[in-house]
């Protein structure tokens, strides 16, 4: 498979000892039963890994992988090994052996330096001589190349590429297909669940008695500490300090455990909090775009825990978000199985209009996708309106994929990539070795060459002039409203009733206003009222031409005189220290600051729910007014709840427009016809007064975003800071649980495990835990944002001497199931049909007709010995891509969800955890049944995994005598022989105990 890398190995002698970091003669070694045992077929990967294990087996230190930009091979092994010790002469013949298997180990091409010499090798797909790849598009080519790179006829076969060769004919087909993904992309408050569970499968290979160290990431993994600073301090010079001590503070124990894991497990990089969103840092820094690794070149590829990982597809990586037991295994080897998706082209021509920005842009795209359908497939961008867009524009359309419902939102390399990588500090050598791998692999694109007509599964067409200025909301990111007509949809929103674009105020109090004392100052609220406005999230604060458009707003402003009002909450949370360098460099911090946008930390904040708290005097005239408040953020996400739970309605826009409603103080105005304030010589200013042009923004972006501005930062990064620099954490490789952790806890997952699967399960006799409509998101099922102080989260903490104060968010204890078991569905926002319209977090107990919490409800079942199910709408699971949204229902007990149709991710996860997906048949749900929740549901499964295959049809039964047949949404093979296990994680750990 890696002939070339097999020859590399008998190369050269004792300096690859000394870089392995052996502190023991191998002459004092003894058998093979030291090497590790390895299967045909393994993974370039696998073999680094078990190489290094190897070595410890045999009583060598081995040094860590290093993680720096450019990767490099854990270990180097020669020709001096074999001499040295016999116990691994057959295992490296072994491993020279299974480097020839690869089929097409015949399309091994070799790419030459201009200067002479060879930058490695590759498969090279033009060697394959087919006309089919030509007119593949460019993010099946990267499916394809991997496909035939990790071909070995087990994990991978050649059946595999030749099903994503002939695409055009076998994608329609919905056929199966392995991936196997370069690297792994966390951020703390998904990576900390998955580090837990790694830690607990070593403790359940003890207890199989197998080797825990087997539990090792086989690829390198990433992960970034963004998710943990809250907004508690704003307009301050000494905002960001405070708010990292008080972060510190409140997720020590969590950080202690992250930096603990970063030093167990090889081939992970945790980078400290403080350094930026993990999409940014991706993006800038982490992303390979091609690797060179031992000399084989392959294309960049990644799979994160969070669902925002498509940020990377604006640089030409191919990478999406999964679920973190997804995540998991394919860090342990695993390939991912995945249905060959459709692919839409999209096609972009003209140019922006004057004064329209990137975020007008992509919720405009997010709108045009959602309507067009996209959910489970790639969509590819092309045209001649690519040369007008920046890779930070590109980046942000690529960012919200999950928004629009995509599996990615991918754009392949063409120039203006090759100039973001020479921008980000990238080596004019690698940068070089980039263009010529994917020219040579054909996976470049040069719009100055005649273009081959690409097969697109469907077409969609945009001229970029038709873009106009709007924002989303108050509580979808693609419910897309045209500036102009914001005033007008605002006072709709007020008048419809309850739902995504309805609040149902009466119209006798629609003018209501609030009046209130903040900080001894006059103050007053209606409804509208903009109580936070925050320029956060990955989505825009990677790209300079709207943050510098936003600081150019509050310079025009403050120069005419105007001011945002002191009780509106604003903050500035930049994606990286990149932003802060170029908005110093600009002389226009200082305009945000006056204006209250200072920076407040280097994060995921409002966009999470990390927005704080907001002063007394504000939530009490909120509160008991019953105003409809406004939060106005840069985001990308503004499910209800999310933002703030005082702000019901939530609005995502361009950080320049945060900035203009800020400064106006409510949604309810007119841009083109309404003054925003009165200037300092009392004269009304307009929005047109402090809009900059294109031109304008363009000029400062040019001289003031620099390459050793990145260099700089990045190479600050891995030193950490003081407060992470100073965490003490134990050695071991098995983590000590400590009982009485309300952070880091032990979960059940693998309790009384045994190496005999458990098998399939049917339901029998079901009560509903819960009756959804549509749209039911990850925030429902598994909020990220605050405790609530009645809560059965807060009774936990508060049973265990936590102080309200000290509660700190549920994303944040993600590593305690106790905790994100009572905090599923917590959601203050949740309809549940068996509660006739009363929106809260609870549910009926069916039996007692009790109205209990949803926790409370689940465990009255379980004590019980009564199986659950859920009932629910369409996309169930859309948003987020957390574990905990259905790690928390199988604690709960919950056996299965019977749904019109699942997000993508959310289905897969449910799976993971052993929970079993149904859909309802076409037009079918809940209510046209006549289904109230109020029954009991058997759901005939048949006993034998070999009699069930993926989308079968099945039957259910109720109490009440009615019955209806279901779609099973196993999609795959594989995901019925995780089923099978369990769960994933069990699968897993039953295959490395037999190896």
């Amino acid at each position: 498979m890696y002939s070339n890398t097999a020859r590399k190995y008998s190369s050269s002698a004792a300096s690859s000892l000394l870089r392995a970091g052996c502190s023991r003669p191998l002459a004092s070694t003894s058998s093979a039963a030291h090497a590790p045992s390895i299967r045909a077929g393994v993974s370039h990967q696998q073999r680094c890994y078990y190489y290094s294990s190897t070595l410890r087996s045999l009583g060598c230190s081995v040094t860590r992988w290093s993680h720096g930009v450019d990767w490099k091979s854990p270990i180097s092994l020669t020709a001096q090994i074999r001499t040295a010790a016999p116990a691994l002469n057959s295992f490296h013949r072994k491993l020279a052996t299974m480097a020839a298997e690869n089929p097409f180990k015949g399309i091994l091409t070799a790419l030459p330096k201009p200067g002479g010499g060879e930058f490695g090798k590759f498969y090279s797909l033009p060697a394959l001589n087919d006309p089919r790849i030509d007119k593949l598009p460019y993010s099946i080519r990267i499916l394809l190349e991997s496909a035939i790179r990790n071909c070995d006829n087990f994990q991978v076969k050649k059946e595999d590429v030749e099903k994503i060769i002939d695409w055009e004919n076998s994608a329609p087909k919905l056929v199966e297909i392995p991936f196997k993904p370069a690297r792994v992309l966390l951020q703390d408050f998904t990576g900390v669940p998955a580090v837990v569970d790694l830690a607990c499968m070593r403790d359940a290979m003890n207890n199989l008695g197998s080797d825990s160290d087997k539990i090792n990431p086989l690829v390198p993994v990433d992960l970034v500490i963004d998710h943990s600073v809250q907004v508690d301090v704003t307009r301050s010079e000494n905002a960001v300090q405070a708010n990292m001590e008080l972060e510190f503070q409140r997720n020590k124990e969590r950080f202690a455990f992250l930096k603990w894991g970063s030093n167990a497990f090889q081939n992970m990089l945790v980078v400290p909090p403080g350094s930026g969103i993990v999409h940014q840092v991706n993006l800038e820094y982490l992303g390979r775009v091609v690797f060179n690794r031992e000399g084989l070149l392959y294309p960049d590829s990644v799979v994160g825990t969070d669902s925002h990982t498509t940020m990377i597809d604006g640089l030409g990586v191919a990478g999406w978000g999964v679920g973190g037991i997804e995540a998991e295994a394919a860090m342990l080897g695993q390939p991912m199985s995945m249905v060959l998706p459709g692919v839409v082209g999209f096609k972009l021509s003209g140019k922006l209009r004057n004064g329209v920005t990137a975020t007008d842009l992509v919720l405009t795209v997010t709108q045009m996708l959602r309507k067009h359908g996209v959910v489970g497939k790639f969509v590819e961008f092309y045209g001649e309106g690519m040369s007008e867009l920046s890779l930070a524009d590109r980046a942000t359309i690529a960012n919200m994929s999950p928004e629009y419902g995509a599996t990615m939102g991918f754009f392949p390399v063409d120039h203006v990539t090759l100039q973001y990588l020479k921008l980000t500090g990238r080596s004019d050598e690698t940068v070089g070795m980039v263009e010529a791998y994917l020219r040579a692999n054909n996976m470049f694109v040069d719009y100055n060459e005649p273009q081959t007509e690409k097969v697109y599964s469907s077409y969609l067409n945009l001229d970029l002039a038709d873009v106009e200025p709007c924002v989303s909301g108050p509580k979808r990111p693609h419910d897309r409203v045209p500036l102009k007509e914001m005033k007008s949809d605002w006072h709709a929103c007020l008048d419809n009733k309850v739902g995504f674009k309805g609040f149902a105020v009466p119209k006798e109090v629609q003018d209501k206003v609030a009046k209130f004392s903040f900080h001894g100052q006059p103050a007053e609220l209606k409804h509208g009222s903009v109580v936070i406005a925050a320029i956060t999230s990955c989505t825009n604060t990677s790209n300079p031409s709207v943050m510098l458009g936003a600081a150019l707003v509050a310079k025009k402003a403050s120069e005419l005189g105007l001011h945002v009002k002191p009780w509106v909450k604003t903050s500035l949370a930049p994606g990286s220290g990149v932003v802060t360098k170029y908005l110093l460099r600009s002389g226009l911090q200082k305009y945000l600051n006056q204006q209250g946008f200072n920076i407040v930390g280097y994060g995921c904040t409002t966009c999470i729910g990390n927005s704080g708290d907001l002063d007394e005097s504000v939530a009490s005239a909120i509160s008991e007014n019953d105003i409809v408040a406004a939060a106005v953020l840069s985001g990308n996400r503004n499910f209800e709840g999310r933002v703030h739970a005082l702000t019901r309605a939530n609005y995502l826009a361009s950080p320049p427009l945060v900035v203009a409603y800020a400064l106006a103080g409510t949604v309810d105005i007119d841009f083109e016809k309404d003054p925003i304030g009165k200037g300092k010589d009392g004269k009304d200013v307009y929005f047109r007064d402090i809009w900059p042009s294109t031109e304008e923004i363009a000029e400062v972006v040019q001289s003031s975003v620099l390459p050793d501005m990145f260099k700089s930062t990045y190479e600050a990064i891995t030193k950490g800071n003081t407060m992470w620099n100073e965490l003490s954490v134990p050695t071991s490789k098995l983590y000590s649980w400590d009982p009485k952790s309300t952070y880091i806890h032990e979960p059940p997952y693998f309790k009384g495990m045994t190496m005999d699967p458990p098998g399939p399960h049917g339901v029998k006799d079901a009560y509903c835990l819960l009756n959804f409509g549509d749209s039911i998101t990850t925030d429902h099922i598994s909020p990220a944002g605050s405790i609530h102080k009645d809560s059965p989260a807060a009774r936990y903490l508060m049973e265990r001497g936590v102080d309200r104060k000290d509660f700190n968010s549920y994303g944040s204890r993600r590593g305690n199931d106790e905790i994100m078991a009572r905090g599923t569905f917590a959601n203050i926002r949740l309809v549940n049909k068996l509660l006739n319209g009363e929106v809260g977090p609870k549910t009926v107990h069916i039996p007692s007709g009790e109205k209990l919490s949803v926790f409370d409800a689940a465990m009255k079942y379980k004590s019980a010995g009564q199986n659950t199910i859920i009932l629910a709408g369409a996309e169930y699971g859309s948003g987020s891509s957390r574990d905990w949204a259905a790690k928390g229902p199988m604690l709960l007990g919950v056996k299965a969800v019977i749904a019109k149709s699942f997000e993508r991710i959310h289905r897969s996860n449910l799976v993971g955890m052993g929970i079993v997906p149904l859909c309802f048949k076409a037009g079918e749900d809940a209510d046209t049944l006549g289904l109230t929740g109020h029954e009991r549901y058997t759901i005939d499964l048949p006993e034998n995994i070999s009699e069930i295959r993926p989308g079968q049809d099945v039957s259910v039964q109720t109490d009440t005598g009615k019955s209806f047949t279901c779609t099973v949404r196993f999609d795959t093979e594989v995901e019925l022989a995780y089923f099978n296990h369990g769960g994933i994680l069990q699968y897993v750990i039953r295959q490395l105990t037999k190896q």
